[in-house]
């Protein structure tokens, strides 16, 4: 179920209790892509202040939240999803979870209520680590990567609490870091 060691796609990773960066401070990604020449994923409990519509204003009707997805390519729009019997063309990255899809439907499925913010997540932005970086930072305990988790989750939880949640399901090993104060200077 874990490994500090195995970075792929699908898989979760789950920031150590007291990162500092702000681009990653309690965070899940989901990674999309890892090969020895990088990886991509999209952090999956920062919800920003926007919209979909703000970004998409010819979308109609959607007040779906955009996450950010990590600092590179903010000017880039993305998504997952667990429905690909209604946006085809996804790449599968873990058992029910989709990376992509023909993009004018989903603008449609959007705009008619077809699709609700439990089947879909939207990111500006994704996380990306250049070749061997990934691995570099698992090997120096910056990431939990977990293999195993509810798909579901992904898409119900709170987004503030998305971090403890998966943390918890990691079982008793992990499970006592969630009462960890955000900054060690404060233990």
């Amino acid at each position: 179920m874990l490994s500090n060691v195995v970075a792929a796609p699908g898989r979760l990773l789950i920031s150590e209790p007291f990162m500092m960066d702000p681009n990653f401070k309690r965070s899940v990604v989901l990674l999309t892509e890892h090969t020895e020449d990088g990886s991509v994923g999209f952090v999956l409990n920062q919800q920003s202040v926007y919209l979909l519509s703000d970004v998409l204003p010819n979308v109609s009707y959607s007040d779906l939240p955009v996450f950010i997805g990590g600092p590179v390519g903010t000017d880039t729009l993305h998504f997952i999803h667990c429905v690909p019997e209604k946006i085809s063309g996804g790449i599968e990255i873990a058992t029910g979870i989709f990376w992509g899809g023909d993009f004018e439907h989903v603008k449609d499925l959007v705009s008619t209520y077809q699709v609700t913010e439990d089947e879909i997540k939207f990111f500006a932005g994704y996380s990306g680590w250049s070749g061997g970086q990934l691995e570099y930072e698992i090997n120096e305990n910056a990431w939990i990567v977990a293999s195993k988790f509810d798909t579901d989750t992904l898409f119900k939880s709170d987004d503030q609490e998305l971090w403890k949640e998966v943390i918890i399901s990691l079982g008793q090993r992990y499970a006592h870091i969630v009462n960890f104060p955000e900054n060690p200077m404060l233990n």
